[in-house]
């Protein structure tokens, strides 16, 4: 504890600014009180030196320290994800579901929203391309984070300068926790990307990238260039379709493959395994001939399974144990499906990074791969059309 005597005179609120740090790897860079009286014990740990100072401003309420300080270790530190008690692994759903709507309290603008994501995420990834395919680079700037989600989740460049991850430029936050917690103190589910935060409101719209694709895909319309504004990956004809598709590419594959590499019985494992190499072989019936999943053009339900393919080799195999066979050589028709989208859409390219992706997966699940050893192949990450 710490005691600071200050004299509020016209200024209600203390502040605290952080120094140095002699043992405590990232205490919070600002914390904030109500200043109720001129002298008060306050929970900030010795080890720390801060500076206090009195001012007028408040911060949100879920910066202050008492937030800061609760144990959210549950959330941020995927080495404590519990499984059920069979050994399998059920994701829980996301819990900000706002939209971006034209006339809605979140209503689309240029520069108002940004997005937060991880190149080794796949559900990140998502919204990387179908931003990119719609022309949104100007409209919705986007931030990296790095691929080693450590004890306290995903961190930014500040907490882990890792090449090609970015500092918060928002509010200088060192972890997405940090995010989650300024938009909802009480914030009980995991940390997760990607997440649309809306400056307006200051405030996560949504962090379900099943949605946010679809608000990318119509939501700036009227604001894009008609070239752009006519790219449809969710056509009224094709709806059913992509559904049907989605339906089961979803919990067999995308969330498949984590079933099997998060399974912590062999039965669970076992189980899992098997469905993710039936869907496999259903999706290489599926795209024999085609080049789209989905009525003989480019889809949400392609960038959904594309995701999870790219990654299939580098990671999947290895290390979530998915090693049945491999898709270059086990699958021809999902291998030439999945490079043609690689080489020749800039969308699905630029938006891959092999070094984050297989960084994050072998050294961030310690429960899995206790040595965080990354492997250097498969040689090439992608084969050649």
């Amino acid at each position: 504890m710490i005691e600071v005597r200050v004299q509020p005179a016209t200024r209600s609120f203390l502040e605290f600014i952080y120094v140095r740090d002699s043992l405590e790897p990232q205490p919070p860079p600002r914390m904030l009180f109500p200043l109720t009286r001129c002298t008060r014990a306050w929970p900030i740990s010795s080890t720390c030196l801060y500076i206090a100072r009195p001012c007028r401003h408040q911060f949100r309420s879920s910066f202050r320290f008492s937030t800061m300080s609760r144990d959210t270790s549950h959330q941020s530190d995927i080495s404590k994800m519990k499984s059920e008690k069979d050994g399998t692994f059920n994701r829980l759903a996301s819990v900000f579901r706002d939209f971006i709507e034209p006339g809605g309290k979140f209503a689309p603008e240029k520069g108002r929203y940004h997005l937060y994501v991880s190149y080794a995420c796949p559900w990140a990834t998502r919204t990387l391309i179908v931003r990119k395919l719609k022309g949104l680079e100007d409209f919705i700037p986007v931030t990296v984070v790095s691929p080693r989600m450590g004890n306290d989740g995903w961190p930014f460049a500040t907490a882990d300068a890792y090449p090609g991850a970015d500092a918060d430029p928002l509010f200088k936050s060192a972890h997405v926790r940090d995010l989650y917690l300024r938009a909802d103190p009480n914030y009980e589910r995991r940390f997760t990307v990607p997440l649309i935060w809306d400056t307006v409101h200051n405030t996560i719209v949504n962090n379900e990238s099943s949605e946010i694709i679809r608000m990318f895909n119509t939501a700036f319309n009227e604001l894009l260039p008609e070239d752009k504004a006519k790219i449809d990956l969710y056509p009224e004809a094709n709806k059913a379709e992509i559904d049907a598709v989605n339906e089961w590419v979803y919990p067999e594959i995308n969330n498949g493959v984590y079933r099997a590499g998060f399974a912590t019985t062999q039965e669970a494992y076992e189980t899992a395994v098997k469905i993710v190499f039936g869907a496999l072989d259903k999706a290489e019936k599926l795209l024999t001939g085609k080049d789209y999943l989905v009525g003989g053009q480019l889809s949400e339900a392609d960038v959904r399974l594309w995701v999870t393919i790219i990654r299939f080799d580098p990671v999947y195999v290895g290390h979530f144990k998915c090693n049945f066979t491999t898709i270059r050589d086990g699958y021809p028709e999902i291998n030439r499906w999945m490079k043609a989208l690689y080489w020749k859409n800039s969308a699905f390219k630029d938006s891959t990074d092999f070094d984050h992706i297989k960084t994050h997966y072998y050294w961030s699940h310690p429960q899995i791969n206790g040595t965080r050893i990354v492997p250097y192949g498969p040689i090439p990450n992608i084969q050649p059309l």
